[in-house]
């Protein structure tokens, strides 16, 4: 979801219905002021977050959301869904239908999810070029071995996608248990990659997304705000 960048000319005329016209001679008065500040240049550029007032009238003064989320299994990750409850239900604030998703868990997956309604900051997780790491612990229904190590880190032929994983790091913590870091996102890709070995995931749980890890403290279906330091990263 993109950030909703504008002119500010065409901002107030969009949400006043004066013609841009006389919204120029408006902020050649001294009338409109953004963040603050008297504003006077017809190109300044604005966006979502921007405390935008006319005459003293405020027209905008939206703040951004970041949240966490402690995904259960059996949610869905969806504003909304006919079948499954969704991870919006979940939540009590009162502006949760203004937030979006920032990189979905499927349905049988727990863990991180994290929702905000700045579209900016949830690209920069998400695109392949920022190579922002995902952590999670996978169980598997049979024994794992070592050979699954140089597999993963190899990348392993998609051929519906015809593309080859990027390198996966892969740490065992015991015969049936794993730790998976990934740097893209793949469609079921984790699944997919076990089961080149036959070897059904029967557990997924996302750990973290960059240095944003989940908070111990978070009950199932539990939420908070991110602090300063993790919107950061």
């Amino acid at each position: 979801m993109g950030s909703k960048r504008a002119r500010l000319d065409r901002f107030i005329s969009a949400k006043t219905n004066i013609n841009r016209k006389h919204v120029r001679l408006l902020l050649a008065q001294g009338l409109v002021e953004v963040d603050g500040q008297v504003a006077r240049d017809i190109d300044q550029i604005i966006d979502e977050f921007s405390h935008i007032s006319l005459e003293g009238k405020v027209l905008q003064a939206n703040a951004p959301s970041y949240v966490m989320l402690h995904k259960p299994v059996g949610i869905v990750s969806a504003t909304v869904d006919d079948k499954h409850k969704t991870v919006i239900d979940l939540l009590t604030r009162a502006d949760k239908l203004q937030l979006h998703i920032v990189g979905r868990l499927d349905l049988n997956t727990s863990g991180l999810l994290l929702l905000t309604n700045d579209g900016r900051w949830s690209k920069r997780l998400m695109s392949p070029e920022h190579k922002v790491a995902k952590l999670y612990r996978v169980t598997l229904e049979n024994p794992i071995d070592v050979s699954y190590i140089k597999a993963f880190f190899d990348g392993m032929y998609f051929e519906f996608e015809d593309i080859t994983t990027a390198p996966v790091k892969l740490e065992i913590v015991d015969s049936h248990t794993a730790l998976v870091t990934l740097m893209e996102g793949r469609y079921h890709q984790i699944k997919r990659m076990f089961g080149r070995f036959r070897n059904p995931v029967i557990g997924l749980h996302r750990i973290s997304v960059g240095t944003i890890v989940l908070d111990p403290h978070l009950a199932l279906g539990q939420s908070r705000e991110l602090t300063a330091v993790e919107i950061a990263t």
